[in-house]
């Protein structure tokens, strides 16, 4: 006959979907009662009434203890969290106090790249969503903070909506294509304007980032809002220990604006590391021949990188199907792996993961100003 020390063994493997640790260690799992005919009872309290992840939470439990020898059934019996339990999880998960600004990361190392460019319709959203979905496809744990107030988009492209969860002041991101989602979006509807002064959005900011519980990552690329402007420089002052990349086109006029959002990373009072250019529309690729027409000229990406004295990473050619796919939710990195496209975007990847490599293992934490 199977064994409450088997089953609870068994239940260790059952992370909770929003959360990612163990039900038991988070004090989800309530209870575990054997009946004689080889029936498994597991009393699982969820975090909140009407959990939206309830049934999958259901089918993993199932999942794991269905297989042990000896199991005849399993019933899966949801309760819910008490205040006072919801409370102990949440001082649990912020390192001892529930009710202290936590720092940005709660545990292990990350990395936190900011994808920024001079002015807005350069693509700079389209990357860093086809970025983050491929570098969690090399098997890094990745965030993307949609830090785009006014023109936030990431949810779209990557086809997440709705609203994360939310208890005793934490904030749960949402997921895609195992990536960890933030976005003002998700708190406001696409058809009302964010119309903010630099105080109220600094305030917004800290909030966001404070609330967040974004467990251990490897990388979180936050998408910036085009230009230098406050919220620029409320991220810089949270994050003193982040990074950048500029994104810009071929372009010679977006090239010289691009410019300006690198030389803020530059700046004494930001310092944030800069790791270097991409260049998206590089070049129109023809779906029907192949052949390449440079729409925007040529050299922009390159010029840029000079000018900052730091690396050119790589160009992006135009695609249709790169449009197509993050106006659907489907990031041609999955799509479309193989095409020009979602070949130079999935090297990119690999490739600032490995620049930005030697500054993992350096905690981060949230700075403040008061």
């Amino acid at each position: 006959m199977v064994t409450e020390e088997k089953v609870r063994e068994a239940l260790h493997g059952v992370l909770d979907p929003e959360i990612g640790k163990p039900i038991d260690e988070l004090g989800m799992l309530k209870g575990v009662a054997i009946e004689p005919d080889g029936t498994v009872r597991v009393h699982v309290l969820l975090t909140i009434a009407g959990c939206p992840l309830k049934d999958r939470i259901n089918t993993d439990v199932t999942g794991a203890v269905a297989p042990l020898e000896g199991v005849t059934g399993v019933e899966v019996i949801l309760g819910t969290m008490t205040g006072d339990q919801r409370e102990g999880m949440v001082q649990q998960l912020r390192g001892g106090d529930a009710h202290a600004q936590p720092t940005f990361f709660t545990e292990g190392n990350t990395e936190t790249i900011a994808v920024a460019s001079g002015k807005g319709g350069v693509g700079k959203s389209s990357v860093t969503a086809n970025l983050a979905v491929a570098m969690a496809a090399e098997g890094h744990r990745v965030g993307v903070l949609d830090a785009d107030v006014w023109g936030f988009s990431i949810p779209r492209m990557l086809g997440v909506a709705g609203q994360p969860v939310a208890f005793n002041d934490m904030i749960l991101p949402l997921e895609a294509y195992g990536v960890k989602v933030i976005s003002m979006g998700f708190f406001v509807s696409d058809e009302t304007p964010v119309i903010w002064r630099g105080p109220m959005l600094h305030k917004a900011l800290q909030q966001v980032l404070g609330d967040v519980y974004w467990g251990e990552l490897d990388f979180l690329l936050v998408d910036m809002p085009p230009g230098t402007g406050d919220v620029s420089l409320s991220l810089a002052t949270f994050l003193p220990s982040g990074s950048m990349v500029v994104v810009t086109t071929p372009q010679d006029t977006a090239a010289k604006v691009a410019e300006r959002a690198g030389r803020m990373a530059q700046h004494p009072n930001v310092k944030l590391k800069l790791h270097g250019v991409m260049e998206n529309m590089s070049g129109f690729v023809c779906p029907h021949c192949n052949e390449v027409t440079d729409l925007f000229g040529t050299g922009g990406g390159q010029a840029c990188a000079e000018a900052l004295g730091v690396p050119f990473l790589g160009a992006i050619p135009m695609q249709v199907s790169l449009r197509e796919g993050s106006d659907a939710g489907r990031p041609i990195v999955v799509d479309e792996p193989d095409s020009p496209a979602g070949v130079a975007l999935r090297d990119l990847a690999s490739l600032l993961a490995k620049s930005a490599k030697t500054r993992v293992g350096k905690s981060l934490p949230l700075s403040v100003a008061h």
